[in-house]
């Protein structure tokens, strides 16, 4: 992120003329360069080598935009040139002034493509995410929200193209979702779902209504980047690990073996419960992954506590006045109050289709707020 701040300080002074793009260019090649030699040292051990190709990964597309710029800068001199030798050929300096024009305008998108790569960006962007829906205000309407809600990701993640893996769901009397976990994984999944985080209050007539009125309900969706190895390392010692029989409303996935695990880990004093498969070793298995992007979480907040938040700051207490998204059924919309953007096709958007007007519009806001927080810390 350094590394970027400073090319961003250097891009800055070349948009507004105060600077030469040959130090941007120089300096980039090097640090380039250097990442390149690192990476096919002999000595350097795999995850030192996974790193410095990771690190040379994210530089290649602003090397390549960088080449493309400087390649137009030098078609700008020259047409500057043409134009000042070709002050008697009407008809060639025509060309030459559109062609300028041209280049000009091509210049400028470079720019801000190249002031769009190196924006500072999270590290946890890249990775997969754990998906957490958990029912709010509204008793037995918002445990059945939290289940449309959790499926309308699993239909996003599959038009996606991403691996959706259930990791726990737990029933209400009326098949609903008191609380619901999902493993997605995929590009940049996190990058892409970080902002559903908070709280999605819906309007509709529930089916336990007999008189047709409208009920407001809470639903809590968390989304917390999944962890590496490297990232969080868990000692036996600071686990505890209870097994039970799993079990469910009206006896669904009832076992007859200890196949469901709690695990909790002192330090922290987090526990997680999962009961989803038959298999005690699988289970395991989730149950440590959810544990491990939730420390990961914790740590990252710890660190960078101006722009990150504890899950349970997301998530809030569940009531519906904090909410951040609004379903209304009866009017066909769905309106996000960060962004202040509506969508009157709700069935699209439960769908897993119109997802994205909100995504993007809360992406596109991201970007524009760093580019005015760089600007205003000259």
């Amino acid at each position: 992120m350094r590394r970027n701040h400073q090319l961003l300080l250097q891009l800055k002074c070349l948009r507004f003329g105060n600077g030469s793009f040959s130090t941007t260019v120089k300096r980039t090649p090097a640090v380039s360069m250097a990442t390149l030699n690192y990476s096919s040292q002999p000595e350097a051990s795999p995850t030192e080598f996974a790193r410095a190709n990771k690190e040379l990964r994210k530089l290649r597309p602003c090397m390549d935009l960088i080449s493309h710029l400087r390649s137009k800068q030098k078609e700008i001199c020259s047409l500057r040139s043409l134009i000042s030798e070709s002050s008697d050929d009407k008809e060639m300096l025509t060309v030459a002034n559109d062609e300028l024009n041209q280049a000009l305008e091509e210049e400028k998108t470079l720019h801000n493509l190249l002031l769009k790569l190196l924006l500072p960006k999270d590290d946890a962007d890249e990775r997969d995410c754990i998906l957490e829906v958990r029912a709010g205000t509204g008793g037995d309407e918002a445990s059945l929200f939290a289940m449309d809600i959790f499926k309308m990701y699993e239909r996003f993640s599959q038009k996606k193209g991403w691996k959706f893996e259930v990791v726990d769901v737990t029933e209400s009397d009326l098949k609903g979702y008191k609380e619901a976990s999902a493993a997605i994984s995929g590009a940049d999944v996190y990058g892409k779902l970080k902002f559903e985080s908070g709280i999605h209050r819906v309007q509709r007539v529930p089916v336990t209504e007999k008189s047709g009125r409208v009920h407001t309900s809470a639903v809590s969706v968390a989304i917390l980047p999944q962890a590496d190895e490297v990232d969080v390392q868990l000692k036996n010692e600071d686990l505890k690990i209870d097994t039970y029989r799993s079990g469910g409303a009206g006896g669904q996935h009832a076992n007859t073996t200890n196949s469901a695990v709690r695990i909790t880990h002192i330090p922290s004093g987090l526990t997680v419960n999962i009961q989803d498969e038959r298999s005690q070793h699988m289970n395991k298995a989730k149950a440590l992954k959810v544990l491990c992007a939730k420390l990961y979480e914790i740590e990252r907040s710890r660190v960078h506590s101006n722009r990150s938040k504890l899950r349970s700051e997301q998530i809030g207490t569940g009531d519906r006045s904090e909410r951040i998204r609004t379903y209304n059924f009866p009017q066909g919309r769905v309106t996000d109050h960060r962004v202040s953007i509506t969508c009157h096709a709700i069935d699209d958007v439960m769908q897993g289709d119109d997802l994205d007007i909100f995504i993007d519009a809360l992406l596109l806001q991201q970007e524009m707020d760093a580019i005015a927080h760089f600007s205003s810390s000259q």
